[in-house]
């Protein structure tokens, strides 16, 4: 245990699983899974990081001027009216979720005030 704390190796669940994967799949990719490890990496942090960057790809992408004026004004405008409406949906359904849960507790109150009338 002191050793494995000195050495700064991490063996949680995530990282257990992608050194045996690389094991499995091509023994150089197990034995710099295991180097990785050692060294103190986390694959779950890894993991994470990657899939922040890959979701940061697609959102937030400035769009440069494609040379054609008219289309760029229309691009921005498409794309503001299509965050509007995603906006607005998002407002929607959260809405629709608080009617909901309010109507699933009005239900469990009342089944509760039978219960203690005819208690």
């Amino acid at each position: 245990m002191e050793q494995t704390a000195r050495c700064g190796a991490k063996w949680s669940s995530a990282n257990i699983v992608a050194l045996v994967l690389g094991f499995v799949v091509f023994w150089p990719v197990g034995l710099l899974m295991l180097f990785f490890i050692l060294s103190g990496g986390d694959m779950a942090d890894t993991f994470n990081r990657a899939k922040t960057w890959v979701s940061g790809l697609g959102s937030n992408q400035s769009y440069g001027s494609s040379g054609n004026a008219a289309f760029d004004q229309y691009r921005d405008e498409t794309l503001r009216r299509l965050e509007e409406e995603q906006q607005g949906f998002g407002d929607f359904m959260e809405r629709l979720k608080r009617a909901r849960d309010q109507e699933e507790f009005e239900r469990f109150m009342a089944e509760r005030r039978n219960q203690k009338a005819s208690a």
